[in-house]
Parts: C-alpha cells; structure tokens; sequence
C-alpha cells in the first residue's frame, strides 16, 4: 500500500495551477496539521484491525509542502510510523518548491526519513518563471539543489514545463541542458496544460487574448521527440510518457498508481484507492474544493460500519471515513462534521478500461496475461478490435507478451483512451 498526505498551503499560487492550494494561509497550518494527525490517526487504527499497514511509500504532495513549519512535516511522518509498517526501504518524496527550502529544513527532512526530494523548477529561464508566477529564480534552484546534495539526498527529482507561452524549441531545450548539468536522478517533464478558472485560461483559453503566444502543436511534439532522444542519450530510461530516470531510481510512488497499486490519500482533496470484493473504492473529499476564501477541509474517518458493494455483497478492506471537518479561521480549532466524503464503487469494466489507459501510459506497456488473469476475459475478446486498429496505425505495438504504446502513439494517445473508455 501506499500513502499520500496533501499539503495544500502555498506563498502564492501560480498562474498555470488548477490544483487545490491556499496562497498566504500559513496561519491555519496548525489546525490543518491536527486536523490531518486525526485523519491518520483513525485510519491507521483500521489498518492495525484489518492487519494492513505494510506501506511501500509516502508521498507528500501540495500545495507546496516545503513552505510549512518543517517541524510539522518531523511529527506526521512520526505518526504514520507509529501507525503503519514503513518498509526499510520505503520511498518517501517531498515536493518542495525552490524558494523554500534551507538548509535547516532540509536537515530536519533528511532526519524524518524524507528520502527523496522532487523539485519543481519548471524552467530554467528566469522570465519564463515570472511569466508562470512562480516565487523562484533560477539561482534559488541552483541554491536549493547544492544544499540537498550537501545534506545528504541522493534521490533528487527535477520537474520541467514545456509548451510555455513564447517559448522556443531552442528556449526549452536549452533549459532541459542546464538541469541535465546537474545531474539528478530523475525529470519529470510536462506540456503547460491551459486549465480552466486560472489566469492562464483567461489569457491563453479558448477565448484568451494572448492565444498566438503558445507554441504550436508542431513545436510541441518537436519538444517532446528532441527531449526523449537527449535523455535517453543521457543515460535516463523513459519509463512512463512524461517521467525519465536513472536505472534504479524511476518513482515507486507513482508507478504504483499507474499499475493498480492500492493508496491511502490524506488531507485535503486527497483521495484513496481501495479493493475490495467487488471492485476498488474511491474516496475524496468533495468540500475542499468548493470553498471560498480561508476555508479548507480534511476527511476524518469515522465509521465503523461495514463496507459493502452495490451489488450488497460485503467488501474485505477497511471501512472507509465518512465525516470531513471545516476550519473557517484559525481560532477554530474543533473537528465539526459536514456531510459524507463521495465514495465510488468502479465497475469491472471501469477498471478494465483504467488497467488499459494507466497501463499504456508506461513504457513497458500491458501484458496479456496479467489482463485475463485480473478479470477473467482475454484483452483479446474485449479490446481485440480497438488493438488491431491502432497498431495499424502505428499507435500501438505487440512486442512479445506486451503491448505498448509506439513513439507516435504517445503523441496521440488521448484519441485512443478515449476508445477504451
């Protein structure tokens, strides 16, 4: 299993984000963390009931998790071991943002048992950066970097945006170049998604004013093949569409979610992933997005019932949390329920189509075998038409028991999800 904690606080929000975040909040962090701390605390006592507590890794995801009191970052992961069976071994990622990290923090990360650090530079322009509202320069990237080497990480993950407003493949590529200089042991590497309800949307939307800036799509897949080629020059593996990494070092975290592993999420708009008899369980907190100004919310588990399907048949995991608790300013300090976290039992079709499209993003594509033995149907007999056509078309490739997306078809993947869908 694996666990993710949102930490939703940010020094600002950028331009681009669409993910749940509080800008200038810092003075509600302790009642979020105490809020978070009851969260674990009543699911980690199912798990102990239920005898599943063995976790593989831990992620801990914002928001922007470096800009909080590093001490309460020390006391969560103190209390998801005293709850859960870390492995020896565990992957634990912090993201952290370049303008918030020193020296002190990160001695107290390392010192918690942070094991690696995702850095999210995006470019290594500093009026790219500006332009996407980001609180770092390129120098304070160039700081943070050496200081995590100094205190010890050896797991260092670097996050790049391609697909910027007035970016050229030149641009891009020489930003990747400098980070490549650093050597870190992982990239992810992003096209700039245009979200709706962000700053960017209302300049560069459908209905933007500013629209001629972007890139073309022809720019942008140029950026991406001239990407693949460098990294893969470079000694990094592409394991995933958008993830690159040393030999050893490709994240276990999100590897799990792509391949179907189980995960707790804490916090904020955190969702988890459950099996049980009928199918897996998605549980999120509806609330956390939906309110406005110094309002946020954290699940907090509460029921003991059992779980059971739709089909009515009882479910073989822990019974999920029902209560989610609001703070609206900081001197509101008690857990006051609101209405049942949105849970969601996925058909074996849904989770069929979700073992194709999760699957096929990965490199090493999807077997088979694996296939009929989860659900008890061939890919042939369900997908055998949508497979032939796309391997037709140079979207899809049979290599021995795989099945993998080509080079072109990670171009153009969307269009064929859409048909497992």
């Amino acid at each position: 299993m694996e666990i993710y904690v949102h930490i939703p606080f940010c020094v600002r929000k950028c331009a681009y984000c669409d993910f749940y975040s509080l800008p200038d909040a810092r003075s509600m962090e302790e009642a979020y963390f105490e809020a978070l701390k009851g969260e674990i605390t009543e699911w980690g006592l199912k798990c102990r009931e239920t005898g599943r507590t063995d976790v593989s890794s831990v992620f801990f995801g914002g928001g922007t998790p470096s800009c909080v009191d590093p001490r309460l970052i020390r006391e969560t992961m103190a209390l998801l071991r005293r709850y859960f069976s870390l492995r020896e071994d565990a992957e634990i990622t912090m993201e952290a943002n370049p303008g918030t990290i020193d020296k002190e923090k990160l001695i107290i990360y390392k010192n918690a048992g942070i094991s690696r650090l995702s850095l999210g530079l995006q470019s290594a322009d500093d009026g790219m950066m500006e332009k996407l509202g980001r609180i770092h320069r390129f120098r304070d990237f160039e700081k943070s970097y050496y200081l995590a080497r100094e205190t010890g990480f050896r797991n260092i993950s670097v996050d790049l945006m391609s697909g910027l407003p007035g970016e050229t493949e030149a641009g891009f590529i020489n930003s990747l170049k400098t980070v490549l200089s650093f050597g870190p042991e992982h990239l992810s590497v992003y096209s700039l998604i245009i979200a709706e309800n962000t700053p960017f949307y209302a300049l560069y939307g459908p209905e933007g004013t500013k629209t001629e800036e972007l890139p073309g799509e022809d720019t942008d897949r140029r950026i991406v093949n001239r990407t693949r080629e460098i990294l893969e020059a470079s000694g990094y593996r592409q394991y995933e569409i958008s993830n690159y990494a040393k030999p050893g070092f490709a994240s276990r975290h999100n590897i799990g979610y792509w391949t179907g592993e189980e995960y707790l999420g804490f916090g904020a708009a955190a969702a988890s992933f459950l099996y049980t008899d009928t199918g897996r369980l998605q549980k999120k907190v509806t609330e956390a997005c939906s309110g406005a100004g110094n309002v946020f919310c954290a699940g907090i588990l509460t029921g003991h019932g059992d779980l059971r399907g739709p089909d009515g048949s009882a479910g073989s995991v822990i019974p999920p949390g029902t209560a989610a608790v609001r703070f609206k300013n900081a001197e509101d300090l008690r857990y006051r329920e609101l209405s049942r976290t949105e849970e969601e039992f996925l058909t074996r079709e849904d989770l069929m189509a979700e073992f194709m499209i999760l699957g096929l993003r990965m490199k090493q594509g999807v077997s088979p075998d694996e296939f009929e033995a989860r659900f008890g149907v061939s890919m042939e007999e369900r997908y055998g038409p949508v497979i032939r056509k796309y391997t037709d078309f140079n979207v899809l490739r049979q290599d021995g028991e795989r099945i993998s997306l080509t080079p072109y078809g990670e171009d153009v993947c969307n269009i064929l999800f859409e048909e497992f869908l």
